[in-house]
């Protein structure tokens, strides 16, 4: 069944999307690409047609404009084009708003990230249902879809955890997600997507261990993994959108984020923040202008767009799970590696923003298909990760895995009296 598209944003992530939404345009009737600037959207509108990316010229695909904070602005976009699916890459601040015109259309919603507020940061645990939960009764009362979480991280590695339980254990003891970018911008320093977003991340630490939150300091715990193709990296204990909802849907006894950082990056990042660079709350400079210390260095920043082209190397994100099947100690890294230059070549793009992207509009696929049409409120881990992962194999994130069994530990012998 073709349903028509909105996606909303226009930035590195809302870049990818929309190559692989018109890429596979015949899957769906118009689509629409929705920001406060209508030059962002037809940039990337340029960047489909300079790659060829329309899979059915006949139909739609255009640009426009919207305050995606505005409620009955977003209602009125959804019903004067007859969106069925919105798929939104916009801020994460935008989250609510975009939330409930959907509730109030019944266009069907997807994200890639947790509601934020802007005068809180890391919220406590379990962050959801600060807001997108509050609303899962309207949605399964309006029998309205919405997928929570739909990029990589969150989004696939929770389809890894839903796949793992539902293929190679019976029980789980540990998941430890992990995201290491080993790829090089050629910037003094940069952030791979919005800075903003990206610092407000890197306040504290809440992780889940022996079935409990944890609080923990930023970068104070560190690890050395080998990874696949990438070999072995610095991986750090940090929190992440997933946690939240993992450790309410997954049997498991620790689930923990590690995300990779070299040591340049760890040095500037303590630099800024030890002189205040990234703080989200006003000052005043001597002239009385009043500035947020973190948005005046997210203007200074490199845009994650322009870092595309000169981006060499390759990301490697996955699942490391440890747990039983049929009474035997199991080891399993469920993962996908994606190369920045290839990413570049296809779409224009980098592999940290391809690697969010393309999950959603599989999102939007298996939604138009009938596969992940809930009609009720979920997060990844709660639907059947086969198709989804089925999809991504074929739309450039393919899954490897490497598996290690243990033997079953033999019963102490008696001696006979």
């Amino acid at each position: 069944m073709k349903r028509n598209v909105l996606l909303v944003g226009a930035g590195g992530v809302a870049h990818v999307a929309a190559h692989k939404l018109a890429q596979n345009n015949d899957l769906f009737g118009n689509i629409y690409i929705a920001s406060r600037s209508l030059d962002a959207c037809s940039d990337i509108l340029d960047s489909i047609e300079r790659k060829n990316n329309y899979k059915d010229p006949a139909n739609k695909i255009a640009a426009k404009r919207i305050d995606a904070l505005n409620v009955h602005e977003t209602i009125k976009l959804i019903k004067d084009l007859g969106i069925s699916i919105v798929i939104n890459l916009a801020s994460a601040f935008c989250n609510m708003s975009i939330l409930e015109a959907c509730i109030e259309t019944g266009a069907a919603y997807i994200d890639t990230a947790i509601h934020e507020d802007p005068d809180k940061v890391c919220e406590n645990p379990p962050w959801y249902e600060n807001y997108e939960w509050k609303r899962k009764d309207r949605c399964k009362e309006k029998s309205v879809t919405a997928i929570l979480g739909a990029g990589f991280d969150p989004g696939v590695v929770n389809a890894y955890v839903a796949y793992a339980k539902k293929h190679f254990f019976d029980t789980i003891d540990t998941i430890d997600i992990m995201d290491v970018n080993a790829g090089s911008h050629g910037k003094y320093f940069a952030t791979n997507f919005d800075p903003e977003i990206n610092f407000r991340e890197f306040k504290k630490v809440w992780t889940w261990i022996d079935r409990q939150w944890v609080e923990k300091a930023v970068h104070a715990e560190k690890q050395v993994y080998d990874f696949p193709v990438v070999g072995k990296q610095p991986v750090y204990l940090t929190g992440h959108d997933e946690l939240h909802s993992l450790s309410k849907n997954i049997d498991a006894n620790s689930i923990r984020f590690w995300m990779g950082f070299g040591d340049h990056y760890i040095n500037v990042f303590n630099v800024l923040k030890n002189i205040g660079l990234l703080s989200e709350k006003p000052v005043k400079t001597s002239e009385g202008l009043e500035v947020i210390p973190l948005k005046v260095l997210k203007a200074c920043l490199p845009d994650p767009k322009t870092l595309a082209p000169n981006y060499t190397g390759n990301t490697c994100i996955g699942d490391l799970i440890v747990g039983t099947k049929d009474g035997r100690k199991k080891e399993l890294f469920i993962y996908n590696v994606c190369d920045h230059k290839s990413c570049y070549e296809e779409v224009e793009s980098q592999a940290i923003s391809y690697t969010a992207g393309v999950p959603a509009v599989a999102a939007a696929i298996l939604v138009a298909r009938g596969d992940w049409d809930t009609k009720t409120m979920v997060n990844v881990e709660e639907l059947d990760p086969d198709p989804f992962i089925d999809l991504l194999n074929n739309i450039g994130l393919p899954t490897e895995t490497i598996k290690k069994s243990y033997s079953k530990k033999r019963a102490p012998r008696t001696k006979n009296k």
